[in-house]
């Protein structure tokens, strides 16, 4: 059920001319991962409830009057630049174009939501555009009352309208799968006057979710739109104003993109920005690959590099700028799920539909001999889709997890109820572990394939084929082993990397047949799970496998009806199980932390939150540092 804090206070309010009880709750909201939301009903006279937030399983940390978050330095300094790189090119600055080009880093930073989650919860959001929430405990619809001081970049005000314009254009232009399923979920979307919208949520779907995806909402200018005749899925440079803190200064095609702070920002002076947006200038420095990268990094010719190769982390800090003091190397901790990364089995190829295949191409994949050979031993094996936390599948299954397989078990392999989950193979020091070899060559004859004249394996006279797509130049030296191990398997395989366009093009359309990637996951989860692991999701973007399970499609039913937190780690355990057995993905590695690298003028909080680095929101710049670092020259 949703949690309200202790002590709320009923009282009665009058709206539309309808009264009705109100409860002043401090609730809490799950916009991370929230995609979706529910019901539409005729209005009754049920108690309604009012808060600054909502939670779907448990209460806010924050009370409606709080200074600010806990994590942030109240008295941060603003001023400086902070800037960071992004490797390939861009051709437009529309975050939301569907059609066709590369949208620049950051380029949706100008535009804000109606609500906003912490860095220091899992599941609760707050209002932000606006000062409190109102909903019935059907949850059949949500008020936000909106703050009437939010402007645009352009100076105009943000009112109602705007927001409900920004859902239509969303469900309109946006992309097709977010137009099928939010639009079902919020059929409509009303402005009651210039600062009240309310949003109505259609039938069929989770209460748990709907007042997240609502809150979800970026708003865009009407009128802005309305004078251009710009498209929300076109490419394009010229775009709308947001409401954010920053909006665009400036741009050189392919090369760099330079945000400022607005000075006229509506928001400076409420409790959930105080302490943030602390930089003047964000900007995006663009190099062809990561090589190129890192000598300008230390060259001084951007400031902030969050690393992710090994190979550097483990070798390559050790240039003057460093040896010299001016850069920092900071390993800072993370508390987040790490994605659910890994190579990536494309099931819409036929040859890819046997999971003794997949087992058997798995098993190439040597985890060990690449963490202690090729990554300096600094990585942990990744088991679970939601590793490390209460949602991972442990040992054998019991309780409600249990009892949710036992409704799908006709759906499962037995074993799945009774057997203790592990991870699809071990492997040895060297690169290719014979006892792994042994296996997937009987596996490969278990699905009729025989080895041909030239020792390849083939079936039905044909050999199997696979092609690793990639981008990734830092890929090379991880995929290639893979490549050899898989060749003496007997698997006709190919190393292929790709420039970006082609790369996307490519995936975009599932012409591939394995790639490196992921799922992204959450510490909350709800109906999202049906777009990235649903039968509804196959041919989606967020489901790179294409994976479906009517027995997964039955849990994810169970998630979303969850009525509390227990339930629904439950029932996502039950899912990691199935779909750790069916191995879609060859799990890979995480890291558990952020492996960072700044000039030494950059400052943050002592204590980070777990769930967010921050870097762009709460760090802050120490001038005096900064003139020192150009007075040494460590700049450029």
């Amino acid at each position: 059920m949703h949690n309200q804090p202790k002590g709320a206070v009923a009282r009665v309010k009058t709206r539309e001319t309808q009264s009705r009880a109100v409860v002043l709750a401090g609730a809490g909201l799950a916009v991370a991962g929230a995609l979706w939301a529910s019901g539409l009903r005729a209005e009754s006279h049920e108690t309604i409830i009012e808060s600054h937030g909502f939670s779907t399983f448990g209460e806010l940390a924050y009370p409606a009057d709080f200074p600010h978050m806990a994590y942030v330095n109240p008295d941060a300094p603003k001023g400086g630049e902070i800037s960071i790189w992004a490797q390939g090119t861009f051709d437009n600055m529309n975050p939301y174009a569907t059609k066709e080009g590369n949208p620049g880093v950051l380029s949706s930073i100008g535009y804000e939501r109606i609500l906003q989650g912490t860095a220091d919860e899992v599941g609760s959001a707050y209002c932000f555009l606006c000062t409190t929430m109102e909903y019935p405990e059907s949850i059949d619809w949500v008020i936000f009352n909106l703050r009437p001081e939010i402007t645009f970049a352009d100076g105009t005000p943000m009112t109602a309208n705007d927001v409900v314009f920004s859902h239509n254009l969303l469900i309109e232009q946006g992309t097709e799968s977010f137009a099928s399923v939010v639009g079902a979920m919020i059929p409509n979307v009303e402005a009651l006057d210039d600062h009240t919208v309310k949003f109505y949520f259609g039938e069929g779907f989770s209460r748990n979710d709907v007042i997240g995806q609502a809150g979800s909402t970026p708003v865009f200018s009407q009128a802005w739109y309305e004078a251009t005749g710009a498209r929300l899925d076109e490419s394009r440079f010229d775009i709308s104003p947001g409401t954010g803190p920053y909006m665009l200064d400036s741009y050189d095609q392919g090369r760099r993109i330079v945000y400022t702070r607005n000075p006229n920002y509506w928001g400076n002076d409420i409790s959930f920005n105080i302490g943030r947006n602390n930089f003047d200038t964000i900007r995006v420095e663009y190099f062809a690959d990561t090589t190129a990268a890192f000598e300008a990094f230390k060259a001084g010719e951007f400031t902030f590099r969050q690393e992710n190769s090994s190979l550097n982390w483990a070798t390559a800090y050790d240039f003057p700028a460093l040896d010299n003091g001016w850069v920092v190397r900071e390993e800072l901790p993370d508390g987040s799920l790490p994605t659910a990364t890994g190579f990536v089995f494309n099931l819409t190829r036929e040859k890819l539909q046997d999971i003794r295949v997949r087992q058997a191409l798995a098993l190439m994949y040597n985890f060990t001999w690449t963490n202690d050979s090729l990554q300096y031993g600094l990585f942990q094996q990744r088991e679970s889709f939601w590793e490390g936390s209460d949602m991972e599948a442990v040992g054998v299954p019991e309780g409600l997890e249990l009892e949710f397989l036992q409704r799908v078990a006709d759906q499962i392999d037995p074993a799945i109820l009774t057997e203790d989950v592990t991870m699809p193979h071990s492997s040895g020091a060297d690169q290719l572990d014979r006892g792994n070899l042994r296996q997937a060559l009987a596996l490969m004859e278990a699905a009729g394939y025989t080895a041909g004249a030239d020792g390849m394996l083939q079936k039905d006279g044909q050999p199997l084929v696979i092609e690793f797509l990639s981008v990734s130049p830092s890929f090379d030296r991880i995929i290639t082993p893979y490549i050899d191990n898989l060749t003496k398997l007997g698997v006709t395989a190919t190393y292929n990397r790709v420039d970006p366009a082609q790369y996307t093009e490519r995936t975009n359309t599932f012409d591939f047949d394995m790639i490196f990637d992921g799922y992204r996951v959450g510490l909350e989860e709800g109906e999202g799970l049906a777009q990235r692991f649903g039968s509804s999701g196959v041919g989606d973007v967020f489901n790179p496998a294409s994976y479906s399970s009517p027995a997964v499609d039955t849990l994810i039913t169970i998630v979303t009806e969850a009525k509390s937190r227990d339930e629904m780690a439950a029932a996502v355990r039950a899912i990691d199980r199935i779909m750790r057995r069916d191995l879609f993905v060859v799990p890979v590695w995480y890291l558990g932390k952020y492996w960072t690298a700044y000039y030494d003028m950059y400052e943050h909080p002592e204590t980070l939150p777990p769930y967010d680095l921050g870097t762009l929101d709460f760090w802050w710049f120490n001038e005096d540092k900064a003139e020192a670092l150009r007075a040494a020259g460590a700049l450029r």
